[in-house]
């Protein structure tokens, strides 16, 4: 095994030779064993980990995560250069190339004032690039692999962006109604097919919703799912200290709690 040196501060190049290291004969097993379908979750759950840094507004930690998001991309790099496809270093030299040809407005010609104007020639060079001729074609260029509210977000807003949208809020408003109904009706004829593609529909008419108000739908989500929890939890301590058993309260009772909760969690707090 070659020898190692550790030293007081580490750079780039010697993350590339520890995780060289890792993967050769005598270096760890586990490394060694991982494919990219192997560990890409981890890449998934180490870019969530990113977020929560973020949210958090630690810079500690995103300092922390940020590695552990780098190790993922020299790892997956790293397989690929021993199977003779690409390494690191074609890895920063193709991002170095697509930004520089992205950014015409400041390496180029092209001129970009405000953020908009710069989205614009952004998206323009991107779709030259990977030759999308059509709308269509730039649609199917979004991942199926996105979580779903923020694929059915960037599907809407290509369509959007060639005009082919509500002309205000109010036609995506209506729309959620419209297909509201039509999940109804199929929850009433019992066709579970005709549900799961209505519901479907319905998701996608409350992100176009979300578009017109201008709110990310799938941070709305997440605000949704914690505020849900966090009143979830008062209501059971809330139960749990009147003696009440939830399981067998019955819902009017637990809906009762819940209101209480909110009301609760909406009051200013008392002045000190």
């Amino acid at each position: 095994m070659t020898a190692f040196e550790p030293k007081e501060r580490y750079e780039l190049p010697d993350l590339l030779q520890i995780m060289a290291l890792l993967r050769a004969p005598g270096g760890c097993p586990w490394d060694a064993a991982q494919t990219h379908e192997s560990i890409r979750k981890n890449l998934i759950e180490e870019t969530y980990e990113v977020i929560e840094a973020i949210n958090k507004q630690s810079p500690e930690m995103l300092c922390e995560e940020l590695g552990d998001l780098l190790m993922q991309v020299v790892f997956h790099a790293q397989m690929a250069q021993e199977q003779g496809q690409f390494d690191f270093g074609d890895v920063a030299d193709g991002i170095c190339k697509k930004l520089v040809e992205r950014h015409p407005h400041v390496f180029g010609s092209v001129h970009a004032e405000t953020e908009d104007e710069a989205l614009s020639s952004w998206d323009a060079v991107k779709r030259r690039t990977k030759g999308q001729a059509t709308t269509a074609s730039a649609m199917e260029s979004v991942p199926r692999e996105l979580p779903a509210l923020m694929r059915a977000t960037k599907i809407q807003k290509k369509a959007a962006d060639v005009g082919f949208d509500w002309d205000d809020a109010q036609g995506a408003f209506d729309k959620v109604g419209e297909e509201c109904a039509e999940l109804q009706a199929a929850v009433a004829e019992g066709d579970g097919a005709a549900v799961a593609e209505e519901l479907g529909d319905l998701l996608f008419a409350v992100v176009n919703v979300s578009r017109f108000v201008h709110t990310d739908a799938e941070e709305a989500l997440t605000a949704a799912s914690d505020k849900f929890l966090a009143r979830f939890t008062a209501v059971e301590q809330l139960a749990a200290a009147r003696g009440i058993e939830m399981k067998t309260a019955g819902i009017a009772a637990l809906d009762a709690l819940w209101e209480e909760v909110k009301a609760a969690q909406k009051q200013p707090p008392a002045a000190t």
